[in-house]
C-alpha cells in the first residue's frame, strides 16, 4: 500500500476518487429516485459532442463540454415537461444526437489533432492532474453547499411536485439547477470515469444506498460510503491486476450491489 502511495499519479487518483464520492451519489440518489437515472447517461454522452467541437475550433475540451452539457441540461429539463410521462423517448433522442454530433464533428477535425475518443469514452483515473483534482473538490463543495442550502425543497420535488409547485417553490428553477449542476459535475467526470461508464459510478452507490438506508438521510449516508469503497477499491485492484480503473470501479460496485441485493433477500425469508 506504501509502495501505491509514493507514486504522484495514484495519490492523484485516490484523490479524485474520494471527491467524486462526495457528490455523484448524492446526485445519483435524487436522479434515481425522480426516475431520472437515464439523465446522466443521456449527459455523458452529450459530452462527446462538447469534447468534439473543443476539439474542431481548438479550443479546451473541458470549456466547451461544459458549455454544451449545460445547455442540454436545460434542454433536458425541457424535454421532461413536454414528454412528462414519455420522458424516457426524449433522453434516448438526445443521447443518439450527442452521439452521432460528436462522430461528424470529430470527422470534420480529423488530422487537426491525436486526440483519441476513446480516452473520453472509457476515461483514465489515474492521469487525472492536479488541477483536475482541485475542480473535484470544488464541485463536491458546491454540491455539498447546494443540499445543505436546498435540501427541503429538493425532498418535497422529488417525492411530490405537484405539491411542492402549490407549496409556492419555485419547481422549474430548482429543477433547472439540478441538471445544471449534475451536467457540470458529469463533465467534470468524464476524464476519470468516461462517457460510458460514468452513469454506473452514479447510479450504482445510490441504488445499494436504498437497499440499505432505513430512512433518507440514512441512504445519503449509505450511498456516499458505499461509493467511496467501490471507488478507492477499484483503483487500488486496478494497480495490482494492471487493469483499467474505471472497469474495475464499475465491476466492484456490481458486486457490491448484487451482495446487498442478495442478503436483503435472505433476510427477508
Amino acid at each position: 500500500m506504501l509502495e501505491l502511495l509514493s507514486y504522484g499519479f495514484m495519490r492523484n487518483a485516490l484523490l479524485a476518487a474520494t471527491a467524486i464520492s462526495i457528490f455523484s451519489p448524492l446526485l445519483g440518489v435524487f436522479l434515481v429516485l425522480r426516475r431520472q437515472s437515464l439523465m446522466s447517461d443521456t449527459l455523458s454522452h452529450v459530452s462527446l459532442a462538447g469534447v468534439a467541437f473543443g476539439v474542431l475550433l481548438g479550443l479546451s475540451p473541458t470549456v466547451t463540454t461544459l458549455i454544451v452539457v449545460v445547455l442540454a441540461s436545460v434542454f433536458l429539463e425541457y424535454l421532461r415537461v413536454i414528454y412528462k410521462n414519455y420522458m424516457e423517448i426524449a433522453t434516448a433522442i438526445l443521447m443518439s444526437a450527442g452521439l452521432a454530433i460528436a462522430l461528424f464533428v470529430l470527422n470534420l477535425s480529423k488530422g487537426a489533432t491525436n486526440i483519441s475518443l476513446d480516452q473520453y469514452l472509457f476515461g483514465s483515473i489515474i492521469t487525472i492532474s492536479m488541477a483536475q483534482v482541485f475542480m473535484l473538490f470544488v464541485m463536491a463543495a458546491v454540491v455539498l453547499i447546494g443540499f445543505f442550502l436546498f435540501f427541503r425543497p429538493l425532498y418535497v420535488m422529488t417525492f411530490d411536485e405537484d405539491t411542492a409547485f402549490v407549496d409556492g417553490l419555485p419547481v422549474k428553477i430548482i429543477s433547472i439547477l439540478f441538471n445544471i449542476i449534475t451536467g457540470i459535475a458529469i463533465a467534470l467526470m468524464i476524464p476519470a470515469a468516461g462517457a460510458l461508464l460514468v452513469s454506473a459510478i452514479m447510479v450504482l452507490p445510490a441504488s445499494i444506498g436504498m437497499r440499505i438506508g432505513k430512512s433518507f438521510k440514512s441512504v445519503l449516508i449509505w450511498s456516499i460510503v458505499t461509493s467511496l469503497i467501490g471507488l478507492n477499491a477499484g483503483i487500488i485492484a486496478s494497480y495490482y491486476l494492471n487493469a483499467p480503473a474505471s472497469a474495475a470501479i464499475t465491476l466492484i460496485l456490481i458486486v457490491l450491489f448484487l451482495l446487498t441485493a442478495g442478503i436483503k433477500s435472505l433476510a427477508r425469508r
